[in-house]
């Protein structure tokens, strides 16, 4: 987390190359050596991955709303479904693909990894980049699946969550445990947090350098109260994520705090990539300046790794549990 919120404050877009490193220990049918040795490829940026999760009509509702469907034929899945927002499909050595298993127990969700040459999609699967407002240093892809093969055991485990029933038959998840995306959401506030640190950074020395009405603006009591908010948002943030990300260390992480520092930070980010912005006035509406870009970076935070709304019911029912009608 040190190391992307440091990345994210010159260019998130650096930062998420963690994001594309992922541990490969969860293939539980690989034999143990190749899981190590991939894991340990992936550690050095030498085998990246990407994560095909979302669909265009299954964002938020991961569970309800996958169509997607994995059939088993011979030794392979044959996948087909149309997959959304898939960042580095292209680049990527690997593709988790987010399926409905005919015959999986539970949900029936099931990750497939379906291995590839890097620059290039799979075999039978088409696609196009999306084009997005932000977020440039990586593209995000829609894509097809039209009889993708991966062989049978290339399936990992039920896909944990918080808040369904566990796919092994025991019942349902303890609150101290973590949910799939809850390293990656404490990794995006991370990435939150640098980039509003890159943008106040910014304005910091823009404010002593713009001079209106004969001194720069930074004397204004407006301005300095702005940065004052600004710089303290960004630390209340920070030492909320080295928190969470401590008691994940330490093994006494827990969904609810993941996504109490996702949605704080995400929501901090905005706010004061905005307020970086309005100092800059005019000159920051230009792509003059690199402030533009730390806050159109920000607002896809509150988007991507669930939503701002996604943590705060997480939040809520971690407090109050779950509505009955849910």
């Amino acid at each position: 987390m040190i190391v992307s919120e440091e990345r994210a404050r010159g260019w998130m877009s650096c930062a998420s190359i963690i994001a594309r490193a992922g541990s490969l220990m969860h293939m539980v049918n690989w034999p143990l050596q190749k899981r190590v040795e991939l894991t340990q490829r992936a550690a050095a940026g030498d085998y990246l991955l990407a994560a095909a999760l979302s669909e265009p009509e299954a964002g938020s509702d991961l569970y309800g709303g996958i169509r997607t469907r994995a059939v088993l034929d011979g030794d392979h899945w044959v996948i087909t479904g149309n997959r959304y927002w898939c960042t580095f499909a292209d680049g990527a050595d690997l593709i988790n693909v987010l399926c409905r298993v005919e015959g999986a127990r539970g949900s029936g969700i099931r990750t497939i990894a379906v291995e590839k040459p890097r620059g290039e999609l799979p075999e039978n699967c088409s696609g196009n980049p999306i084009p997005k407002i932000g977020y440039f240093g990586w593209k995000t892809w829609e894509l097809r699946f039209e009889g993708v093969r991966a062989p049978k055991e290339n399936i990992a485990g039920p896909l944990p969550d918080a808040t369904t029933p566990s796919g092994s038959g025991g019942g349902r998840r303890s609150r101290g445990q973590l949910a799939a995306l809850s390293v990656p959401r404490v990794h995006t506030a991370a990435r939150s947090i640098g980039l509003a640190w890159g943008a106040l950074e910014d304005a910091i020395a823009y404010s002593k350098e713009r001079v209106q009405f004969g001194q720069p603006i930074s004397e204004f009591q407006e301005t300095r109260f702005k940065l004052a908010r600004m710089a303290s948002e960004i630390e209340a943030a920070r030492q909320l994520m080295y928190h969470a990300a401590a008691e994940i260390d330490a093994g006494r992480g827990s969904d609810k705090d993941a996504s109490m520092i996702k949605w704080f930070a995400s929501e901090m980010a905005e706010r004061v990539t905005s307020d970086a912005l309005q100092i800059f006035g005019g000159a920051g509406y230009t792509k003059l300046h690199p402030v533009e870009r730390y806050w159109r970076d920000a607002r896809l935070t509150k988007i991507f790794e669930g939503t701002s709304e996604i943590q705060l019911r997480i939040v809520s029912d971690r407090l109050l549990g779950k509505p009955a009608r849910r």
